[in-house]
């Protein structure tokens, strides 16, 4: 007998048919609603949270700028690497441009000042201050007595009591007690004079007519002839000595 005789010959195992019905099929009635991306979407996505890839900004020339600065003071002062160089240019462009901001103020100040202050917001401002300039560069050519007659006749005394000021100051300088400049101020006049007695009585009048020049409202008379008294007391003391 072969060995293909002996082996046991089996069937694989008889599955039952199985049938369905019509009624065993089941239909999905469900309503399939259609999802849409709402318009610019993209929109809430641009927060740096969602920038996988950082780029690095582009230079411009005032970038290049401070990194030339840094690495001409890193020479100098050594410092101990390029990004502490960078924040010292940082720090030191900010105080420069504070003092820039500064020294722009004084020079509109100092403008003002000299161009007495309140009459350029004055009406006829552009007037008064020309007319008031030419005065003080002229100050040793003009003829303050006739000046001072003038405006007290017509009513003006605050500016009758600055002719007397310039006036004084003419006499002063004329006699050796100061020298004359029209960027000068009352303070430094006053470090000029040596004698006590005349640095007291010029640190009055100058008081005076800041005072009466300066301030917002008309003198009345009384108050006019008590300076007007005081200024020719003081002019002929300089005079004399």
């Amino acid at each position: 007998m072969s060995a293909q005789d002996t082996l046991v010959k089996t069937e694989p195992p008889k599955v039952a048919s199985v049938k369905y019905a019509e009624s065993d099929i089941y239909v999905d009635s469900d309503t399939i609603e259609a999802k849409t991306f709402p318009k610019n979407f993209k929109k809430k996505y641009t927060d740096s949270d969602f920038v996988y890839e950082q780029k690095t900004p582009e230079k411009n020339w005032w970038d290049h700028f401070k990194e030339w600065l840094a690495d001409v003071l890193n020479e100098i002062f050594t410092f101990k690497n390029p990004q502490a160089s960078l924040n010292f240019v940082a720090i030191l462009l900010k105080i420069l441009a504070v003092l820039i901001v500064v020294f722009v103020i004084y020079l509109i100040v100092k403008a003002l000042i000299g161009k007495e202050g309140k009459w350029i917001f004055s009406k006829e401002a552009k007037q008064k201050v020309v007319h008031y300039s030419d005065i003080e560069k002229n100050i040793h050519l003009l003829d303050f007595e006739k000046l001072i007659k003038e405006s007290i006749e017509k009513g003006e005394k605050r500016i009758a009591i600055r002719y007397y000021y310039l006036w004084l100051l003419k006499v002063m300088a004329k006699n050796r007690y100061i020298e004359w400049d029209i960027e000068k101020t009352n303070s430094d006049y006053l470090n000029e004079i040596k004698n006590p007695a005349h640095k007291d009585e010029f640190t009055y009048l100058s008081y005076v007519y800041n005072y009466i020049w300066y301030g917002e409202f008309e003198i009345n008379e009384r108050m006019f002839e008590k300076a007007e008294n005081r200024f020719k007391n003081a002019i002929k003391t300089f005079n004399h000595g």
